[in-house]
């Protein structure tokens, strides 16, 4: 008698924990999400449309809490793909630029002038070599669902127009802590400042710093003009595509149901982000340029001619980082656009 009740005790113990959901077992409460920058940017918007999706379509299963301005990581944006990997960070909408230190071959689109259009953005992040990119950084246990986009990054200086790479030397320019941005702007005869973006506005307003480059976006919700950055260059020399991850270990703990549905929120977040940056939605691209120009921003274009001198000027940096990057990533890339 005592064995059969012993025996149907753990027979019941066993199917109770095979019937268990997984989230009553291994779910936090609440999960932690980066993002460099807030509400204000489309950036910033993305990480926040991503946490609301996740949070309506899971019915509150997976809560995730919204950390911008790097603040998970002291505010040293280069510091966050280490910290997802470590766990410190659950999920994060996070910049190629940024997470380049640790995944060399993201440089691949800090390479100077690479990429000439919006299409050749999507070849890249949408084809074979953005499949190989996501590969990558899943062995190193992050798992990236989804690109998005801070778009083009341009110029901007208080000092004056910029038409040709002689304009530039000896200008003190803000540039994110990457070696091939000091590269591309040692190449350009300029000076780049190291800094976070959190201490690069406060050094352009007192005038410690010449100028900055970041997205249009960017620029136009920072209101950058106000920090006596009223000539701007649109030169479009690298591109800025955000990756939506998550930790490899929080990623592993969701059920098939909720993964899949964290996927298909990210991939829907980036299209909207996608769609804002580009200006195909209201305060888009083409909106902000005309804003800027009625605002007294010198907005200049560079035409092609203007843009090649550039193109030539930092061809050595091109070639220097093509070896770092990988040589057969590089040639697929240029391949993929050229076909486009």
């Amino acid at each position: 008698m005592l064995f059969r009740q012993c025996f149907n005790f753990l027979f019941l113990s066993i199917v109770v924990l095979l019937v268990t959901p997984a989230s009553a077992q291994t779910y936090r409460p609440e999960y932690r999400l980066s993002c460099v920058l807030g509400s204000g940017f489309p950036w910033g918007q993305a990480a926040e449309r991503w946490a609301e999706l996740v949070r309506e379509q899971t019915q509150g299963r997976i809560q995730i809490r919204l950390y911008t301005g790097a603040s998970l990581v002291g505010g040293d944006q280069t510091r966050e793909f280490p910290s997802i990997q470590q766990g410190v960070i659950d999920l994060a909408v996070g910049s190629t630029i940024n997470w380049s230190p640790q995944v060399r071959e993201l440089n691949l689109f800090s390479l100077p002038f690479l990429l000439p259009d919006h299409r050749a953005i999507d070849v890249l992040t949408q084809g074979p070599v953005g499949q190989a990119l996501f590969s990558i950084i899943e062995r190193q246990g992050v798992v990236p669902l989804a690109w998005g986009e801070n778009g083009f990054r341009e110029l901007s200086n208080s000092r004056r127009p910029i038409t040709a790479p002689a304009d530039m030397k000896g200008m003190r320019f803000r540039v994110v802590a990457s070696p091939v941005f000091v590269d591309i702007f040692n190449a350009l005869k300029a000076r780049p400042m190291l800094m976070s973006w959190a201490d690069a506005q406060p050094a352009l307003a007192e005038g410690l710093v010449d100028g900055q480059e970041n997205p249009l976006v960017v620029y136009s919700a920072a209101n950058m003009q106000r920090n006596a950055q009223k000539y701007l260059t649109l030169w479009r020399y690298v591109a800025d595509p955000l990756i939506f991850a998550v930790n490899s270990q929080v990623w592993s703990s969701w059920s098939e149901q909720d993964r899949q549905i964290v996927r298909q929120a990210a991939r829907q977040a980036a299209r909207e982000n996608i769609e804002r940056v580009r200006g195909e939605q209201p305060g888009g691209e083409a909106a902000q340029w005309q804003q800027l120009e009625a605002s007294g921003v010198s907005v200049t274009p560079l035409g092609p001619a203007q843009r090649a001198a550039f193109v030539r000027a930092t061809r050595g940096v091109y070639e220097k980082w093509r070896g770092t990057i990988g040589a057969d990533l590089v040639d697929r890339a240029e391949r993929a656009i050229a076909a486009r």
